[in-house]
Parts: C-alpha cells; sequence; structure tokens
C-alpha cells in the first residue's frame, strides 16, 4: 500500500500542510526503523515505535520481551509508558503513535485504553495483527474511543528490515 501526496498548486512549497505531514510520517518512522534495528541487534523481533506529541518525540520503545523476561514488552507498549511517565498522565489524548509493524491485539487495545488519537504503521502483521490484518481494534464503533490509522509509511523498509532478521534466524 503506498501514499503519494501531490500539490496541485504546481510549485515547490514547504509551507504546505501535506508536504510537512508526510516528512514528519517519514522522520519518526526513520527512528521507529532505528528503534526496531537497536532491538534486532539484541536478538528481539526487529519492531521499534516512538510516541509524538506536538511534532516532539515524548516516548520510544523497541520490542523486549526476551531482555525483559516480560510478554507484554511491545515496542508500542514500552514508547507509551515511557510517554506516559514524561508526560505524567496515562492519556495520550493528543499523541501519535509511529510503529514499524501493525500492532496487535494487546497494542491496539493499549492505544484504545491510553486515547491515542493516531497510529501510523508501516507493514501489516498478516499472522497477528490487530488494527487492519486480523482484526480491527483501534477504530471499532463498538469502544468508547477511536484511533485514527495511517498505514503503510516506509512500510518496503520496514517489510526488509523483517525479511532480513527472519532470513538470518533460518540460516
Amino acid at each position: 500500500m503506498f501514499a503519494f501526496v501531490v500539490n496541485f498548486q504546481l510549485r515547490h512549497d514547504a509551507s504546505f500542510p501535506y508536504y510537512k505531514l508526510v516528512n514528519c510520517e517519514e522522520r519518526f518512522m526513520r527512528e521507529a526503523l532505528r528503534l526496531a534495528r537497536e532491538g534486532a541487534a539484541g536478538g528481539e523481533v526487529p519492531v521499534g515505535a516512538v510516541v509524538t506529541i506536538g511534532g516532539e518525540v515524548v516516548g520510544r520503545g523497541w520490542n523486549a520481551p526476551i531482555a525483559h523476561q516480560d510478554p507484554t514488552a511491545h515496542a508500542e507498549i514500552l514508547a507509551m509508558r515511557e510517554a506516559a511517565l514524561r508526560i505524567g498522565n496515562y492519556r495520550l489524548e493528543s499523541a501519535s503513535l509511529y510503529c514499524t509493524l501493525e500492532p496487535c491485539v494487546m497494542c491496539a487495545g493499549a492505544l484504545v485504553a491510553a486515547r491515542v488519537s493516531r497510529l501510523v504503521f508501516g507493514a501489516r502483521d498478516l499472522r497477528f495483527g490487530g488494527v487492519r490484518s486480523k482484526f480491527r481494534v483501534a477504530d471499532s464503533d463498538l469502544l468508547n474511543h477511536s484511533v485514527e490509522i495511517v498505514e503503510g509509511v516506509l512500510a518496503a523498509e520496514c517489510v526488509e528490515l523483517l525479511r532480513r532478521f527472519f532470513e538470518a534466524r533460518r540460516d
């Protein structure tokens, strides 16, 4: 899935809001990819997450269930924990979460519970995805909060990182 942004003003204008939106999404996703690589270096499945509020990073995380001996130590959970501690509130109402892989059902539920306003993810998780692939937890009409979802940002890079990680483990 790819997203294209076209400026129909036929001129390059850095103040055009969509231009800024694309740059922010890619910039924060690149930080999530960097974090995913840190996790992979420690033997964890390479998933990284960044929480932002007002364009500032307030939380970071990478998968660490092995290192923490904690099945809930997913990148998204760790990033949201850090963000909540940093702002002094468990509700992250104006936050965006950027993640290299579609969140699982547990993480999607945490996004709703924390009232995260926006989720941006790279690759779909066809086996365990809780946002689009298997379930639609984060924007379900049945829940008291709905998360805005953007998918496919730097998807090819996110998929390639996972592919290389699992290929190396099979060798």
